[in-house]
């Protein structure tokens, strides 16, 4: 079984080919569409990584992020931000995030984006501490 990626994406049409690529990759893929949908799985299970949208219709994506950073149980998960409006660098350090994938993205990016976080190596090329 593969590490375990929780996408969370309002847009269904977004969120189901992000879930069939990394299904299609090897990963256990858990989806939530809204940030209260979120909340209620992220209790029950941790996943390695969140692949997570600014603009959610119950919440923001930038508040769920910093949320989850500063929580001892959460900390340590590797989240990265989609978002067609926010700007990377900002996001980055607004959110504490460990990447980010502009919209609209290239799914081979994506998937790239996805194995370089979960190896532990940031988007500006080197490695977490």
């Amino acid at each position: 079984m593969g590490k375990i990626i929780h996408v969370i994406e309002d847009d269904a049409d977004i969120r189901f080919i992000v879930e069939y690529v990394l299904l299609e990759a090897g990963y256990e893929v858990t989806t939530s569409g809204t940030a209260k949908e979120f909340y209620e799985k992220i209790g029950i299970q941790h996943p390695e990584l969140i692949l997570l949208d600014v603009m959610l219709p119950d919440g923001n994506g930038i508040d769920i992020c910093r949320a989850l950073k500063k929580d001892q149980k959460t900390s340590h998960i590797s989240i990265v931000i989609m978002s067609a409006h926010a700007a990377e660098r900002a996001v980055l350090t607004e959110a504490c995030a460990d990447g980010f994938i502009s919209k609209p993205f290239d799914l081979d990016d994506m998937l790239n984006s996805v194995e370089k976080t979960l190896k532990g190596i940031h988007h500006y090329g080197y490695k977490k501490r």
